[in-house]
């Protein structure tokens, strides 16, 4: 039997990026996975469709997270089809505008924490009444070491980030009396489309920060996959308001 099988996860924004890493990895172990997007349905049936290969089941769900009534419609249908939700990995999120503070709008603020912040608690809100119920739960943020470190340009979405470890340590001994684990995960530059757009930014730096990575490459969607799916197994019972670095390394070497 597969480890996951039994289970259901909702993964935000896993149509692409590494949210789509996250959602064929557990579904690969068997569990039922709701494949959220906000505008590519296309991509997000791909998921579905490769996940289903494996043989285990899969829906994809539009949603906004940064709206609560999407978030609850996308929760209720997983119930719906489902009939429960063990996991949720919150990792739908923006890089926003990348630009120095002085060019930064409140729109722009405002637009970026909605997504990246506002989004995980509005997910969090509507699964805990159904995670409450069974007892059981396994709750992934997306961080990121700029969780951690400073990043000019980029101070909106450093912001943002350094508030999911706050939220996910806090919430981690709100819940885990109710055997519900809150865990973050904070990669470091993952190959990814969004990676691709700050490279059109600034020309070169993906070859840049690879020489920083003392293991010598780019992540993958699937390196940070492979954590994702130990958090949520059985064996990480006692893993719970840990914020894990996948970095490769490269936050011990940036100066």
């Amino acid at each position: 039997m597969k480890k996951l099988s039994g289970k259901t996860a909702i993964v935000t924004g896993s149509s692409y990026g590494i949210g789509r890493g996250i959602a064929l990895r557990l579904g690969k172990e068997g569990a039922n996975i709701v494949v959220n997007y906000s505008k590519s349905e296309d991509r997000a049936k791909e998921v579905v469709t490769e996940i289903e290969k494996g043989d285990s089941k899969a829906i994809a769900v539009k949603a906004d997270v940064s709206k609560s009534n999407d978030v609850k419609g996308m929760i209720d249908k997983c119930i719906e089809i489902f009939g429960s939700i063990d996991i949720l990995v919150n990792n739908a999120g923006t890089n926003g505008k990348i630009a120095p503070i002085t060019e930064i709008t409140e729109e722009d603020w405002d637009h970026i924490i909605d997504i990246n912040l506002k989004g995980h608690f509005l997910c969090i809100m509507h699964a805990l009444p159904h995670m409450s119920k069974n007892k059981s739960g396994r709750i992934i943020n997306m961080g990121s070491i700029d969780s951690f470190v400073g990043d000019p340009n980029f101070s909106t979405y450093v912001a943002s980030k350094g508030g999911i470890t706050a939220f996910t340590r806090s919430l981690a001994i709100e819940l885990g009396p109710k055997h519900i684990t809150v865990n973050a995960i904070c990669p470091g530059f993952v190959d990814t489309p969004s990676a691709d757009i700050i490279e059109k930014l600034y020309p070169g730096v993906k070859k840049e920060v690879a020489q920083k990575i003392p293991t010598g490459r780019l992540l993958t969607p699937e390196d940070v996959a492979a954590v994702a799916s130990f958090l949520v197994s059985d064996e990480a019972e006692m893993v719970n308001g840990s914020c894990i670095i996948v970095d490769g390394g490269m936050i011990n070497n940036i100066n």
